[in-house]
C-alpha cells in the first residue's frame, strides 16, 4: 500500500460501475460532499455490517448534502448479487475490479500482497478536496457515529 490520501489532498477523479452497471464519476457530485467507504471484500461479515450501517443512516448523510459510495474490488455481478442480498435501496456500491484496484491505488488504499483494498473512509468536500480520511484494521467495523460526526462537522 502506498501512502494513504490525507486531508487537504485533491481527491483523484474516477469512474466506476455500481451494482446496477451504471457509471459513477466523482466529478458528477460537484457541490456535494462525497463519502468513499471501502470494504475489502463483499460477502464477509464486517463488510456486510459496514454497508448495512451506511444504508440504514443514508437519510442522515443525504440531509448533510453527502453522497455515500461503498467500494471494493469485487466485480460488478458480485456487487449486484450482494446488494440484492443486503436489500440496498439507496446506497451505491462500486466495483474497482477492472483494472483491479486502480481507483483504490490512486487513493493509496490497495494492498498489493492481498489483491484487495483496505478498509477506509474518505470524506471529500464540495470542491473535490479531502477533508477527512481514516484507515481501519481489516477486521474493524468503522463507527458510523464517528463518520456522521465528520460529515456534520
Amino acid at each position: 500500500m502506498t501512502d494513504f490520501i490525507k486531508a487537504g489532498d485533491t481527491a483523484p477523479e474516477f469512474t466506476l460501475k455500481d451494482q446496477n452497471g451504471e457509471q459513477v464519476s466523482l466529478s458528477s457530485f460537484k457541490g456535494k460532499k462525497v463519502l468513499l467507504s471501502w470494504h475489502p471484500l463483499a460477502w464477509t461479515s464486517v463488510c456486510t455490517d459496514q454497508m448495512r450501517a451506511l444504508e440504514r443512516e443514508y437519510d442522515k448523510f443525504e440531509k448533510a448534502n453527502t453522497v455515500v459510495l461503498g467500494i471494493s474490488v469485487d466485480p460488478e455481478p458480485s456487487k449486484s448479487a450482494w446488494a440484492k442480498f443486503l436489500c440496498l435501496k439507496k446506497l451505491r456500491i462500486l466495483s474497482d475490479f477492472s483494472p483491479l484496484g486502480k481507483m483504490s491505488a490512486a487513493y493509496g488504499n490497495f494492498i498489493d500482497k492481498l489483491g484487495f483494498s483496505g478498509r477506509a473512509n474518505v470524506l471529500i468536500d464540495e470542491n473535490g478536496k479531502v477533508i477527512w480520511a481514516k484507515v481501519y484494521d481489516i477486521p474493524q467495523l468503522p463507527d458510523i457515529e464517528e463518520v456522521l460526526k465528520q460529515v456534520n462537522a
